[in-house]
This record gives C-alpha cells, sequence and structure tokens, in this order.
C-alpha cells in the first residue's frame, strides 16, 4: 500500500492508513477523500532553489516532470522537486548511481511553491565500492500538502554514506529512507531535524538493515514542535544472523513548546547476531526553564530566548552536515524558522 500506487490507479484504498504499524501516526486513508487531479506541465521560469549556487550540476522536477537534468557522477548536484500547481497531484522517481570510488555530494530539495499539492517521490540510491555521498535534504512543504518521499539506499562494501533531514512538515509528511548495509567496513550516518508549528506533521522513518561483518551506523534526529504540530520518529536498525561486529547507535530528542502538541518516537534496534555494539535513546521534554530565566536576567525577552535556545539544541544536527555550503544553508534556515539572529 503505497501513495504512489494509489495516484497511479486512482484507488483509495491502496493508501497505507492506521492499521499499517508502520504508518499508524501518518495516516493517509482517513485524510485523503478524493485524489486531486494530475498537476499541469509547467513551461515557464523556475524560481531559484535553496541551494543555489553551491552546485555544479543541476537535475529539476516540475510537477512531477523533469524539465533539466545534468549527468554528474562526483562533484556536488542539486536534486530540486518543486510544486507550481495548487491541489493538483504530481509523483517522480530519479535514480542516482555513485561509482566505485567516487564522491558526490548531494543537495535534495522539495519545494512547495503551491497550494494543496499531493506529492509522491521515489529515489533509487546506490553507493559503489568505496565511494562516498553526502546527502542533504531541505524540505519545505505547503502546510496544506501532503508528500511521501522514499529512498531505497544500497551501499557497497567500504561506501560510505551520509545523510541530514531539514523539515518544517505539512499537513501530512513522509520522509523515509531504507539502507541495504552490507558491513564489509561500510558506514551510515542518518540525521535529521524537524522544526513544527500550526498543524503540520512531519514523519522521520529509517530503517538499515545491516547484512555482513563490521559495519557502523550512527543516526541522530532532534525536533521542536509547538501549536498542534505533531512530529513522528521512527528508527529501526536491524542486525542480520552473521552481521557480527556491527556497530550502531541511533539517538532521537524532541522539544514539546505547547500543551497541544505531539512527538511520537519509536526506535527499535533488531539484533540477531552476538558480537555487536548497539545502542538508542529517545527523549521527549521541554525547554530548560532555568535557561529561560537567566536569559531573561540578562535583559533578552522570552521569545528571543527560547529561539536561542531550540537553535542550540537542533545545531547538533547542524553542525554533521560535512558540506561548508550547505551546512551554513542549514544554520540559516534553523534561524529563520525558530526566529532567532543568525
Amino acid at each position: 500500500m503505497t501513495l504512489s500506487t494509489a495516484l497511479k490507479t486512482g484507488d483509495l484504498t491502496a493508501l497505507p492508513s492506521r492499521r499499517d504499524e508502520d504508518w499508524r501516526w501518518t495516516d493517509l486513508r482517513g485524510l485523503l477523500r478524493t485524489l486531486p487531479p494530475a498537476a499541469p506541465a509547467h513551461d515557464g521560469e523556475v524560481p531559484a532553489g535553496p541551494f543555489a549556487g553551491l552546485a555544479d550540476a543541476e537535475t529539476v522536477f516540475v510537477n512531477g516532470r523533469r524539465v533539466a537534468e545534468t549527468e554528474m557522477t562526483s562533484g556536488v548536484i542539486a536534486l530540486r522537486f518543486v510544486a507550481l500547481a495548487d491541489t493538483a497531484s504530481q509523483s517522480a522517481s530519479h535514480a542516482l548511481v555513485v561509482k566505485p570510488g567516487e564522491s558526490l555530494v548531494l543537495l535534495e530539495s522539495h519545494e512547495g511553491r503551491a497550494k494543496g499539492y499531493v506529492s509522491d517521490v521515489a529515489l533509487d540510491i546506490a553507493v559503489g565500492e568505496g565511494a562516498s555521498l553526502e546527502r542533504i535534504i531541505l524540505v519545505e512543504d505547503d502546510a496544506e500538502a501532503i508528500n511521501v518521499v522514499t529512498a531505497e539506499v544500497a551501499l557497497a562494501p567500504g561506501a560510505r554514506f551520509a545523510q541530514t533531514v531539514l523539515t518544517s512538515g505539512a499537513r501530512r509528511q513522509r520522509i523515509e529512507t531504507r539502507v541495504s548495509h552490507p558491513g564489509a567496513h561500510a558506514d551510515a550516518r542518518l540525521d535529521g531535524a524537524y522544526l513544527l508549528d500550526g498543524q503540520r506533521h512531519a514523519d522521520q522513518t529509517t530503517v538499515v538493515t545491516h547484512a555482513g561483518v563490521d559495519g557502523t551506523t550512527s543516526q541522530l534526529t532532534k525536533g521542536m514542535v509547538t501549536d498542534q504540530a505533531r512530529g513522528v520518529f521512527q528508527g529501526r536498525i536491524v542486525v542480520s544472523p552473521g552481521a557480527d561486529q556491527t556497530d550502531a547507535r541511533m539517538g532521537h530528542h524532541a522539544l514539546i513548546l505547547s500543551e497541544k502538541a505531539e512527538v511520537d518516537a519509536k526506535p527499535e534496534l533488531l539484533i540477531f547476531a552476538d558480537d555487536v555494539s548497539c545502542a538508542h535513546g529517545n527523549t521527549i521534554g521541554a525547554l530548560d526553564e532555568q535557561a529561560i530565566f537567566y536569559a531573561r536576567q540578562r535583559g533578552i525577552p522570552e521569545a528571543e530566548a527560547k529561539a536561542m535556545l531550540t537553535v542550540a539544541f537542533v545545531g547538533e544536527v547542524v553542525e554533521r552536515i560535512e558540506h561548508d555550503g550547505a551546512r551554513a544553508i542549514a544554520a540559516a534556515w534553523v534561524a529563520k524558522k525558530l526566529g532567532s539572529p543568525e
């Protein structure tokens, strides 16, 4: 059951619902009573994206259609999915292969420049032996949009994959990443940050399956919800039989800044091997009132103090971004979302 299938067939029963364990907090069937018409082709200019000026090449999808593409297997590339049609549906798919020994930075953006759209994006990513890929994803959807982004990532021995998701949510939003990890000295880092207000919803779901010996995974997700927003984190690390000497770490930490906001978290370690080092942590709480008090004593208004503390809280995720330009844009995006001076 997927949104993609529903958009292709028009069959609403293909939508995932709360009866599906992995979708119980991101119910699409109960929300979508009708599917909007397909988005029309766009033949006009496309506004610049959030990573403008950083990439050596750019692939652009507008309303689900590819309008520009430059083939590259190394360097820095931008991958943009732009919604420019109100109350319309769009779907897109893209495959990316990083050749053995190559190094690539993927600056991926999902840009909601329309109202009330439904979007589904599927990515197929392969990172070759000894290759490296850093994927930075910035998602800015319309408040009434529905958006599902699913990435299937296959790592070869000795490959390195690093990912950071930054999102402000939507009416319903799910960013899902599934990693096939071979062990064999391959390394995966999966990070994320969600900053939600109003009635926005964001679901960050990851599954990493270790299939062989000597693999590492590190994961850190942080979030903030206020007003009536809802954040969802589902992280699952599977250590298959025989995947000895796996080193896997997962952490999710969230701030709830209003009584009506909600965070649902489900970190999981499924371990079927003996000689492993695995751990996970999960905390959900509020800002430190004492820190806010000290800031106010120094003449800082309460709203600004809360923004500064939240920026510092999320900053650990931002600082783990390796690409300098992308890290600077991410830091500015966080500061703007939280109303804090940069």
